[in-house]
């Protein structure tokens, strides 16, 4: 492939299943299978948007069973260079209120069991990943929240959980003695993928709720699905909002982080989409 279907990629998060208008539907084949559902292409301004609902169009996939490596492989075979990853988020501090948006800047995973690398064969390589989110299309989601007027956080952990189930109380309360800003069950390997195939990728966390409560008062009501989505489906116009705003904003030059220079060697068998 010679010339990008699309450069910048985003994936919709619980509730987020579509999002451009007047999109050309995408089959991809991978290495990994089928990614999570078509991939629409569109345009946003003058910018070619890829769009791929992480957990399918009709949400059918659980987190532990989202297909990351087809979907990251996917986005990059069409050419995407920068990933924004949308997604629900619990608050752990009483000062990140449902509503407000976090752009994360480390993650803490303890998920077990997902694959997680493309490079489980063939030649040893080992990827730096002190810095999980690239800090150059971070700042620029956080200027574009900034100008629309969005509370957004600039930096947090989010500490990323196995699920489907959402979490006791203990360990609610141990992930907040940490200092961890937010909780989510998406986060890894999707932004460890697009780090080994020399993606960029921004996560813009939606806090959704409380998780647990931020204290220990057992009154406080845990969290549910249904509060979750209907929580982000109420803001979703919001984040909709957000990328509109931003995406046509993003440089067409190459960003001056490190991301891309994490590509290595591939097994014998596969061969680096659009090299």
């Amino acid at each position: 492939m010679t010339q990008p279907v699309a450069e910048i990629g985003i994936f919709g998060g619980s509730g987020f299943y579509t999002f451009l208008d007047d999109v050309e539907q995408r089959s991809v084949d991978t290495p990994y299978g089928a990614p999570s559902a078509p991939v629409a292409v569109g345009n946003l301004g003058s910018r070619r948007v890829a769009f791929l609902p992480r957990h399918g169009l009709q949400h059918e996939y659980l987190p532990h069973q989202i297909p990351n490596q087809a979907n990251l492989w996917a986005m990059r075979t069409l050419g995407v260079r920068r990933v924004l990853g949308p997604c629900a988020a619990g608050s752990l501090q009483p000062g990140i209120e449902p509503g407000d948006f976090v752009v994360c800047d480390q993650l803490f995973d303890r998920t077990w069991g997902r694959s997680d690398t493309y490079y489980d064969a063939g030649e040893a390589h080992h990827v730096a990943f002190a810095d999980p989110y690239c800090p150059d299309l971070s700042a620029a989601v956080v200027a574009a929240a900034r100008e629309r007027g969005i509370r957004v956080h600039a930096g947090g952990t989010v500490v990323v959980i196995p699920g489907p189930r959402f979490s006791t109380r203990a360990e609610s309360r141990w992930y907040r003695s940490q200092g961890w800003e937010v909780v989510n069950m998406t986060q890894y390997p999707e932004a460890f993928l697009a780090r080994e195939l020399g993606m960029c990728y921004s996560t813009i966390a939606l806090v959704t709720d409380y998780d647990t409560g931020v204290g220990d008062d057992p009154s406080v009501e845990p969290v549910t699905m249904e509060a979750v989505f209907a929580f982000f489906e109420q803001n979703l116009d919001r984040v909709r909002e957000l990328l509109a705003a931003l995406v046509p904003t993003l440089p067409v030059r190459d960003l001056p982080c490190a991301c891309a220079g994490a590509v290595g060697p591939l097994p014998e068998d596969q061969t680096h989409p659009n090299a």
